[in-house]
């Protein structure tokens, strides 16, 4: 699978010791690979090394099950319509559990109608946090109740990482080689208000 970005291309008979440290770090962990945000993290190695761990711990070590996890992804890169972070999840989220339906809302915008309760309490919390940047109290004692404290906090954790991929996708325009783009790119234009 091939990867453009508006960053500079790495070369690796270029590249730092500390990129090259990290690289393998990345490379030799569950991921295998630099495919999505880590072609830009890279760039700035001490970035990149921590990004990775707490990105392998929001994606494989929560308390919560992997299609809780890919659910919460997927409705982030939706939210802030992030291309790759979508096309490198929305086929994992599949094969985690996710019904098509819920994943091709989730990809127009709407809301999805879920046949889980612990997919539509995912769904309420995070488009809570993200539309008023909180979450009341009903909100937080049924999360609580229904995943408890622990996970809770590692599902605010998972919210919060993958914006910062799709930040960092938007930003430097990661996309995956032909793949048709999940969503419209918005207009150019002005970059400020």
């Amino acid at each position: 699978m091939s990867i453009d970005s508006r960053l500079s291309p790495l070369d690796e008979a270029t590249m730092a010791p500390e990129q090259r440290r990290v690289l393998d770090a990345i490379l030799s962990g569950p991921r295998g690979n630099l495919d999505g945000p880590f072609l830009a993290w890279i760039h700035s190695p001490e970035l990149a090394d921590h990004a990775q761990r707490l990105g392998a711990f929001c994606r494989y070590g929560t308390r919560l099950e992997l299609r809780l996890t890919e659910l919460a992804i997927l409705f982030t890169a939706a939210w802030w319509q992030s291309q790759a972070e979508w096309q490198i999840h929305a086929p994992i989220a599949r094969d985690a559990g996710v019904d098509e339906a819920v994943i091709e809302a989730l990809q127009a915008g709407r809301e999805p109608a879920f046949a889980r309760d612990d997919e539509a309490l995912v769904y309420r919390l995070g488009k809570t946090l993200y539309t008023t940047r909180r979450v009341d109290e009903a909100l937080y004692a049924e999360a609580v109740a229904a995943f408890g404290e622990p996970a809770v906090v590692e599902l605010v954790g998972v919210f919060g990482y993958y914006a910062f991929v799709a930040m960092t996708l938007n930003v430097f325009e990661v996309r995956r080689g032909s793949e048709p783009l999940p969503f419209p790119e918005p207009p150019a234009g002005p970059s400020h208000a």
